[in-house]
């Protein structure tokens, strides 16, 4: 067992003693690739989406040293398809983290000869023709020649040069170079090589409208195709969690929920999920990401309107963005939808193949904008935000006056994608109520037509666990008076639902008047 050649299964033992959903049914799709032309695959999805397991998982499955294997997989969902024990252990595995060859060297210029010596010297150890004066290729070919068996190739966190040596060019072509040596090369990949698995989170780096590895087949947040159903936790896992685990199944859609692809459905954050499950505590666990600091560089850039349409996603709203432009690496962003296409893929939005449209996908990551929006350097974001936080305050202190003079600006600042020529029913009222109390989500749970009592009360905020504010029911009224609007959440008992609850309740009546063109506000505090 080596670290880089045959790495051995404990990494998948151990993960099989946390928190563990089997998806393993991936290796019959890969399986299903070996010793064709598709036999090399890439596939691209945002940090913590579990693409080290996935790698891990792999080395125990086709590490030919692993004698024990078949226990780990005999009940698992891989063990009913018919690939299972055609390629179970049946080949020699190269497995390279890239990231720990970029942290285990004091000159990153060197990152592409450390990888290449430390695969050529367990080579050398391990098999009596391979020479250290071979060349990585002439190595790979004569091991495969005197054993008989072909390599399994397993490179995760494949793009982390391209994140973080962005800059440094001359690095990044030999690292390309190193790649197209093993994978397009005529004269060794079909001899030596049954397949391939790279995984990071940026497609692979484009040069014009070309791949840097056109041979690879890319999977990625905007085209996933057959690993759709991998890209994170399905429904079917959350049932499997839910009957294993103590959860809250609408707490975990809410907040960790919001990417979903044709044919599969709902796509969850497997990692937040897992905390969440393990801690008891539904909150962000995105901000330990090296990603976090990337959003705000992107952000602060503010191209083409890209400032405001982080605000409208903020609130709720689609935005249309072309992803075709963008070449899948962090120096040549070109614009707003260059931005938003690494978004994406960061895993910061969710895109809809279909309407060509992205969006927030879930409560954890409209948090994450949020703390990042208020830590930018742009004035006009940052000050809707500030406003925002105020009218909350204000709401809460029952300034009635404040309050509607907040939604009448931003009514008239007109940023909610609601033009004032159709500004005349209450679901556009709401709109603009929305785009009011756009900072709610870093305490407030927003939930529209809360069933309560003896009817739907328009926009509520709950508190968000360990936060000791009071619950806000806003109730919204046109051409009627906001006093109409109040006496309607009492008549028909929109508190009831929070008899149980110690929190104090804000009543607040919202109305507009289509004529004289003015937001009035009425509200009063109970406490059940």
């Amino acid at each position: 067992m080596g670290i880089y050649l045959n790495p051995g299964n404990e990494s998948y033992k151990a993960i099989l003693k946390g928190i563990y959903v089997d998806k393993t049914d991936i290796i019959d799709v890969i399986n299903q690739t070996i010793g064709t032309s598709d036999k090399l695959t890439c596939i691209s999805k945002p940090r913590r989406f579990g693409k080290s397991y996935t790698a891990k998982m792999l080395c125990a499955y086709y590490d030919k040293t692993c004698l024990d294997s078949k226990e780990l997989f005999d009940d698992k969902k891989i063990s009913c398809c018919c690939t299972y024990a055609e390629h179970l252990g049946k080949y020699n595995v190269i497995y390279l983290d890239i990231t720990s060859f970029l942290s285990d060297t004091d000159k990153t210029s060197e990152v592409v000869k450390k990888i290449k010596a430390a695969i050529l010297n367990e080579l050398v150890k391990e098999f009596n023709t391979v020479s250290e004066n071979d060349s990585l290729v002439e190595a790979l070919l004569k091991a495969r020649i005197e054993d008989d068996t072909k390599f399994f190739f397993i490179i995760d966190e494949w793009d982390v040069l391209f994140r973080e040596q962005k800059d440094k060019s001359k690095l990044l072509e030999e690292y390309v170079s190193f790649l197209r040596d093993l994978f397009k090369n005529g004269n060794f990949t079909d001899r030596a090589i049954a397949g391939a698995f790279m995984t990071g989170i940026l497609p692979i780096k484009k040069y014009g409208h070309q791949s840097a590895i056109s041979d690879f087949r890319e999977y990625t947040m905007i085209q996933p195709s057959i690993f759709s159903q991998y890209v994170g936790f399905v429904e079917a896992d959350i049932d499997v969690l839910a009957k294993n685990y103590s959860c809250d199944r609408e707490k975990l859609k809410n907040w960790y929920d919001g990417y979903s692809f044709p044919g599969v459905g709902a796509i969850y954050n497997p990692n937040s999920v897992c905390q969440a499950i393990r801690t008891g505590v539904y909150d962000t666990y995105w901000s330990k990401t090296e990603t976090y600091t990337a959003l705000l560089d992107y952000i602060n850039m503010d191209t083409d309107g890209l400032q405001a349409d982080l605000i409208q996603m903020i609130g709720g709203n689609e935005m249309p963005v072309d992803t075709s432009t963008f070449q899948n690496d962090m120096t040549s962003i070109n614009g707003r939808n260059d931005v938003l296409s690494l978004l994406i893929h960061l895993g910061y939005l969710a895109y809809d193949n279909q309407s060509e449209r992205v969006r927030i996908p879930n409560e954890e990551i409209r948090r994450e904008f949020i703390s990042t929006v208020r830590s930018g350097t742009h004035d006009v974001t940052t000050k809707i935000i500030k406003n925002s936080d105020q009218l909350i305050a204000d709401t809460i202190d029952m300034n009635e006056e404040a309050v509607a003079r907040a939604i009448q600006n931003a009514h008239d600042a007109g940023c909610f994608g609601v033009s004032p020529l159709f500004y005349n029913d209450e679901q556009a009222l709401r709109s603009v109520v929305k785009f009011a109390y756009i900072s709610s989500a870093n305490n407030y749970l927003k939930i529209e037509e809360l069933p309560s009592g003896h009817g739907y009360c328009d926009v509520a905020y709950i508190p968000v666990s360990g936060k000791h504010l009071p619950v806000l029911l806003i109730e919204l009224k046109v051409n009627s008076s906001s006093e109409g609007a109040l006496a309607q959440i009492k008549e028909k008992n929109y508190p009831k639902i929070f008899e149980n609850v110690d929190n104090d309740i804000i009543l607040c009546g919202i109305s507009y008047d289509p004529k004289t063109k003015a937001h009035s506000c009425r509200i009063e505090k109970i406490k059940l």
